[in-house]
């Protein structure tokens, strides 16, 4: 098993880097790198890659509606050359609050543009010259355009013939879709004890489908991290993010992260959790997670208890345990763990 973290992009950006960057030496294997509607995260994927020499950097989520397949390609093959082939590439679909309201595209055809992605970023990598023509076109057809296009390869030479595609999936069908085409899986609000009553059946279906040279799907998932007799109070600060999800990443109706709540059994919480939130009461939202909500999803409280949360998670087939260190010694945290694993 792997160790990562999400890097905090809420601040500023350099100084989370240089952490992250600092914490190669602690035994981090690799730092993934959020987008969401704040700072671009290829360009701070891209300062991550002079910062360090040996871990990993990983977008999480780049969404595959506000750049083309052909720029994902590049992008990924960029940051994979001046890394020296470090990189990984997270995909998703975002939501529709995201893609319709900042991006300004309409929100359709979530999985097929997925998986159109995946596929053309791979031939991309492998120098095919590009003659497609589904939800993208490559070239773009003449009666759409001036006519000039024409079919295409990418004009540098990629470090390595393929980057690791990560996608970021919840629902059933994308879940199905993910077993099948990517090399990782990319969960949010993991909790191991739940997972394969939720998407068991869709990952064994989409492993059914697999190819072989992709080997085993490699599935990223964790939570806050915190080690000490009193550390389980750190969980609370689990509250705050989780209400986010369940009760503001979407209307009601078409939040994935509240469906998944519901899925877990928190029917009745997850309702209450977006109704607050929704009306503004946010601290109220996150007083209403349950606490085993909160519990299940993170790593907080005596060394013996957080090593049996990590043997829990690796149980639910995490191969990559992704933890965001809560204190004033994340190194210690980090050499802690990663001498666990």
């Amino acid at each position: 098993m792997e160790l990562s973290m999400l890097l905090d992009y809420a601040g500023d950006p350099r100084k989370a880097a240089d952490e992250a960057a600092a914490l190669e030496a602690a035994g981090l294997d690799a730092v993934w790198v959020a987008e969401a509607w704040g700072f671009d995260s290829p360009t701070i994927m891209g300062y991550l890659a002079a910062r360090t020499e040996r871990m990993k950097i990983g977008s999480a989520i780049l969404n595959v509606y506000s750049r083309t397949p052909a720029l994902i390609a590049q992008t990924a093959a960029g940051l994979d050359a001046v890394s020296g082939g470090r990189a990984l590439l997270g995909l998703g679909a975002s939501g529709p609050q995201v893609v319709e309201g900042w991006h300004g595209k309409p929100y359709d055809r979530p999985l097929g543009r997925t998986r159109e992605t995946v596929e053309l970023c791979r031939r991309v990598w492998r120098r095919e010259t590009i003659d497609h023509h589904g939800i993208t076109h490559m070239p773009l057809p003449a009666p759409m355009g001036s006519g000039l296009g024409k079919p295409l390869k990418i004009l540098t030479r990629p470090v390595r013939p393929t980057v690791p595609v990560y996608i970021a999936s919840l629902g059933p069908a994308n879940v199905r879709m993910t077993a099948e085409i990517a090399d990782g899986w990319l969960p949010t609000l993991f909790i191991p004890e739940k997972a394969a009553a939720v998407w068991g059946g869709p990952l064994a279906e989409g492993t059914a489908k697999r190819a072989p040279e992709l080997g085993p799907l490699q599935t990223v998932a964790g939570g806050l991290l915190a080690i000490g007799e009193d550390a389980a109070a750190a969980r609370d600060l689990a509250r705050p993010q989780i209400a986010l999800y369940v009760g503001g990443m979407g209307a009601p109706g078409k939040n994935f992260y509240n469906d998944l709540a519901v899925a877990y059994g928190y029917g009745e919480a997850a309702r209450r959790i977006q109704e607050l939130y929704l009306a503004g009461r946010k601290r109220d939202a996150a007083a209403a997670v349950p606490d085993e909500f909160c519990e299940l999803m993170t790593l907080c409280g005596p060394e013996g208890y957080v090593r049996e949360r990590v043997e829990a998670f690796r149980e639910a087939g995490v191969t990559m345990l992704n933890v965001t260190p809560v204190g004033p010694e994340p190194a210690r945290l980090i050499e802690t763990v990663k001498s666990w694993l």
